[in-house]
């Protein structure tokens, strides 16, 4: 029963039969034309039968003709032949193991972007893994140190709960590129999938000395073969950002200024690529690039199983053709004899 009900899953392997669905008014018509023009009994005269009651058997001879359209109509319905489809899909998946390190020093709170670099660097973040269901993403924040938010997983609501918890001053100010990338290598160096990439957002030049430096760091990237988008964030220029002051916060227009040269030989020798980011839109446009580039490779094998269901039509047919022969021939003989 439960089949018949779910119609979403019901298809129909002859479904040109049920043309002959139209033959029925047809007959119908026919039928009722022929009781009209075609008495079957002629007489003189009516008198005879003025006493005899019309009512009785006769007032449900129609049944007979009924059962027999209805089973004509289940006939019709078994040869387009019933069937209830369902569908197994198995995905084989070649997903990408991804870190996104991201720059969290106090320039990244200068306000080219709205509010702010890291919200917006926050809110891009969290839109590109909801485009990447079936990668494996951690996360690793930057500033005068580096530390790993989150190593990567498949739990993306856990990784997204990280991000949205990201802000400056979590560590000590400055920017060291080469601890942000190595830590990133870090957490990818026991991977096994086939891709491996790394997305390195900064918005500023390395300025603090830390055993690994940048040129180091690089050459720990390429002896793990894996691929490095670097991305510089901050407008042309100046850009108004907070700082402190004897009279509290106060915006001051600050140079931006990013190490273009570096990022741009990072991902050039890891077979990345280097972008820049201005503003909010083109911040959102580099990422949808990068999803486009890493595109995650989905075999989908679909199996589809038949159940057949005009057997309890035909069923039904057999039920109405039994019935009509027995009342022709019992309760309505004296009648239809």
């Amino acid at each position: 029963m439960k089949a018949f009900l779910d119609w979403k899953h019901i298809t129909f392997a002859h479904p040109f039969f049920f043309a002959l669905l139209l033959l029925i008014p047809l007959i119908i018509w026919w039928q009722n034309k022929s009781r009209q023009n075609n008495p079957v009994i002629r007489l003189s005269t009516l008198g005879g039968l003025s006493a005899r009651n019309a009512g009785g058997k006769a007032a449900y001879r129609p049944i007979l003709f009924a059962l027999r359209i209805i089973a004509m109509a289940m006939l019709i319905i078994c040869l387009a032949r019933p069937q209830s489809t369902n569908t197994t899909t198995n995905n084989d998946t070649d997903g990408i193991d991804m870190i996104m390190s991201m720059d969290v020093s106090g320039s990244m709170l200068a306000e080219d972007f709205k509010p702010n670099r890291l919200e917006a660097a926050k809110e891009v973040a969290i839109n590109f893994v909801d485009k990447r269901p079936t990668d494996r993403i951690g996360l690793v924040i930057f500033s005068g140190e580096s530390f790993s938010m989150c190593p990567i997983t498949i739990d993306h609501n856990v990784l997204k709960e990280q991000l949205s918890q990201i802000k400056t001053g979590m560590m000590i100010d400055g920017t060291c590129l080469g601890m942000g990338l190595a830590t990133a290598v870090d957490r990818l160096r026991s991977s096994k999938s086939k891709s491996k990439v790394i997305i390195l957002m900064t918005d500023g030049v390395n300025n603090v000395s830390v055993p690994i430096s940048p040129q180091t760091a690089l050459e720990i990237v390429k002896a793990y073969k894996i691929k490095v988008y670097t991305i510089g964030v901050g407008t042309h220029g100046q850009a108004p950002t907070p700082v402190s002051t004897p009279f509290g916060p106060q915006k001051v227009m600050m140079p931006v200024d990013i190490d273009e040269p570096l990022l741009k030989q990072i991902a050039a020798e890891t077979g990345g690529k280097y972008f820049r980011a201005t503003n909010n839109n083109s911040l959102q446009t580099v990422y949808d690039d990068i999803d486009k580039l890493e595109k995650t490779s989905i075999e989908v094998t679909s199996f589809k199983h038949y159940t057949e269901l005009f057997f309890p039509f035909a069923i039904l047919a057999v039920i109405c053709i039994v019935v009509e022969m027995l009342l022709r021939y019992t309760l309505f003989r004296s009648i239809t004899g």
